[in-house]
């Protein structure tokens, strides 16, 4: 199988994207919200037929790991309840489109975060994803607050009581941000790649995975700077006094091939062991165009790695094996349906 660890419903239903707006402009007048619309089967199907399910035949994608659009989740707009509403209500949807096409989608959730709140307050909902809606992991934010960097290191015993729930129900976590308010910082080309790479350097200066070491944690978009600057983070290590990178992180941490160019998904499978590597392609997602240096689209993943110096069996691993090693809860279903 070749599946796709990193999808996003980016194609959802207008009538959906549009209560979101009245909701949040509901709360900034001070009033309630107006009732969540009725999004029929038939929307959904039309939403993704001709955008991820065609994309993933003509590429020959079989499973798409699928959760609500990254940049929407907006967890600094509103309150926590308006964040818990708009959670729920994209959860909601996301369940719907695999159980509409359960053989190519699995669901991820997205949490009702919010700035200053608890992040413990978020479990109730992990434990609805999993426990009620089938889902086979989280999209965890390390910055709620749209590009300030308000809430604790990921390291930090803050976020302990989610990792314990994580752990418990054998769910991994996708470190991702959400949208920015901070106008130094382009969302999906600075904020997100920002975001990658400081989870990572978060994680080698403390002993998170000493502490869990059951805790697995998905870094997106090809681990934003750590592999080009593997020798910085290594020699960081020995100068912090800090076990080794490969060591102290690398049984718990696995980064995504969401990375648009050959140099690069290169780069990435030499300095980072196949069996950390997830295949992605984030789409129909952050960069939607068609390189005109190839004539392919540049989020088409699937031709990077092809095109690497992979070994058959190491492709394996990137395509199938490692994300049904991550996500237990994938393999599971996968084996019940014959596969």
């Amino acid at each position: 199988m070749i599946i796709d660890c990193h999808g996003h419903y980016t194609t959802a239903p207008a009538a959906h994207t549009a209560w979101r707006e009245a909701q949040t402009a509901a709360f900034d007048a001070g009033g309630g919200a107006p009732a969540y619309p009725a999004v029929t089967d038939d929307e959904i199907r039309a939403s993704v037929q001709d955008s991820q399910l065609r994309l993933m035949a003509e590429r020959g994608i079989d499973l798409t790991i699928f959760s609500p659009r990254a940049s929407a989740m907006g967890h600094h707009r509103g309150d926590e309840a308006v964040s818990a509403a708009w959670a729920r209500a994209c959860n909601d949807l996301v369940a719907r489109v695999v159980d509409l096409f359960p053989q190519h989608f699995a669901g991820v959730g997205q949490l009702p975060q919010s700035p200053g709140v608890p992040i413990e307050r978020s479990v109730a909902e992990l434990r609805r994803c999993v426990e009620e809606l089938g889902f086979v992991g989280v999209n965890l934010n390390p910055d709620p607050s749209g590009g300030h960097w308000t809430a604790p290191p990921l390291t930090d015993r803050h976020w302990y009581p989610f990792y314990e729930a994580m752990v418990e129900l054998e769910v991994p976590a996708m470190v991702h941000v959400s949208a920015v308010t901070n106008p130094n910082f382009h969302a999906t080309g600075s904020h997100y790649l920002n975001a990658d790479t400081t989870a990572f350097m978060q994680l080698l200066q403390a002993d998170l995975f000493r502490d869990l070491p059951e805790l697995r944690l998905v870094i997106p978009h090809g681990g934003g700077a750590v592999p080009y600057h593997w020798g910085r983070f290594r020699g960081l290590a020995d100068m912090l006094d800090r076990p080794a990178v490969e060591d102290a992180l690398m049984g718990n941490v696995v980064f995504d091939t969401c990375v648009y160019h050959q140099p690069g998904i290169d780069l990435l499978v030499d300095v980072v062991e196949p069996e950390n590597i997830l295949f992605g392609s984030e789409m129909v997602g952050a960069v939607r165009g068609t390189d005109p240096r190839t004539g392919h689209a540049f989020d088409d993943t699937r031709r990077y790695v092809e095109a690497s110096a992979l070994k058959p069996d190491e492709r394996e691993k990137v395509y199938e094996h490692n994300s049904r090693r991550v996500y237990p809860r994938l393999d599971r279903r996968l084996r019940e349906q014959g596969r």
